[in-house]
């Protein structure tokens, strides 16, 4: 845990899930730049929100629970984040209904009258933000986006300018910057091109040939991402009544295999983004016999699922937490892998071949054998004893 200081207050902030031995903190310099200027720092003008207050893309409550005491309304696509941004307004003493927290999933406020968009990393997620925001933009509306330098390229400006309005953009500070946006209440407002579709190739198993469904912010949403296309050629082949668990599900592809190659698993998809659990069920539902069954959970990894419950856990773990290298995400899936798996039960999991799972999958399974590889993936199996 950190103590973020600013001019609306010190506050004690933690990513979740919680975790000491976590060095990132929950938030950074795009955070604290877009707070100073609200207060008016470097001679600028204060902003005093007056009407609706909406937060886009707060990471980890930072935004929300420095802002708490004008009851913003923070939409979010990470369940995690939701999680944060609880945590944090609880331990510092905010009140539980002085912000409401959206998915994005949820319909946006009608009017909003101060728009803070925290860039994500995908451009896409933007643009569909965007889109899904325009209507409740008004002339008086201030917008202000933040992020890192590194975060913000000529095209993040100009879908600000299509959607929204001019855009212009503030010097970089701690390698940070804001983006300055005038709604223009004459442009067209057109629907989001999202979510989109494409058929997979004709050599990745149960699944060639079929259509998926991604909304947008899901990894490689326009094309079937490599890692996963490796793994589709290497899931094991099983029949019978197995409990199948998708984690990190996605668009949901991997797991839509499992249920086609063994009509008899029942497959659970999991993922903390709200877009990637409509995208799973979507592909899902296109693809499978009217009536199949299947579950799909928003929430933290396994920490949702029973223990000793599930015969088979596939996975291809995120090595990234925005734009951060870390292995933590993986590392508390594969526990929680474990801890669901019933004895006999098995991890399969493709990944980068650097990243070295093997190492984390024989500390914590004790066993690991590799599968499939080629130069760049490894598809890897761990048994529960």
């Amino acid at each position: 845990m950190n103590r973020l200081t600013t001019s609306q207050g010190e506050f004690d902030l933690a990513r979740f899930p919680e975790n000491p031995r976590d060095p990132l903190r929950a938030w950074d310099a795009a955070d604290e730049y877009l707070l100073r200027r609200l207060e008016g720092a470097e001679g600028s003008e204060p902003v005093r929100p007056d009407g609706t207050v909406a937060v886009v893309g707060d990471r980890w409550g930072a935004l929300a629970t420095a802002l708490a005491a004008h009851s913003p309304v923070v939409i979010t696509d990470s369940y995690l984040a939701r999680q944060a941004t609880r945590a944090n307004l609880e331990r510092n003493g905010a009140a539980s209904d002085s912000v409401r927290v959206l998915s994005v999933r949820d319909a946006p406020p009608e009017r909003v009258d101060l728009l803070l968009v925290r860039v994500p990393k995908s451009l896409a997620l933007l643009e569909d933000q965007l889109h899904r925001l325009a209507p409740a933009v008004h002339e008086g509306t201030v917008v202000i986006g933040t992020g890192m330098v590194k975060e913000i390229h000529t095209s993040t400006l100009k879908l600000f300018e299509r959607i929204i309005g001019p855009t212009r953009t503030s010097l970089a500070v701690k390698k940070a910057r804001l983006i300055f946006c005038t709604p223009d209440p004459s442009l067209p407002r057109t629907p989001s091109p999202w979510p989109y579709r494409y058929t997979l190739p004709d050599d990745v198993g149960a699944v060639s040939g079929r259509t998926v469904t991604n909304h947008a912010g899901i990894f490689c949403a326009e094309r079937l991402d490599i890692g996963t296309r490796f793994f589709l050629k290497h899931l094991p082949e099983r029949t019978g009544p197995d409990r199948v668990v998708d984690l990190g599900c996605g668009n949901g592809v991997v797991g839509t295999a499992a249920a086609l190659a063994n009509p008899g698993a029942a497959v659970t998809f999991i993922d903390e983004s709200y877009r990637a659990v409509a995208s799973a069920e979507t592909t899902f539902r296109d693809n499978t016999a009217p009536g199949a069954e299947a579950d799909f959970l928003v929430g933290d990894g396994m920490a949702d699922v029973p223990p000793e419950s599930v015969d088979l856990v596939l996975s291809n773990p995120p090595f990234h937490s925005h734009q951060a290298v870390t292995d933590a995400t993986a590392r508390s899936m594969f526990h929680g892998a474990r801890a669901a798996l019933r004895q006999g039960g098995e991890l399969w999991v493709v990944g980068n071949r650097h990243l070295g799972y093997h190492t984390q999958l024989r500390r914590i399974f004790g066993n690991c054998v590799t599968v499939a590889g080629d130069p760049k993936f490894v598809v890897l199996r761990a048994v529960k004893r």
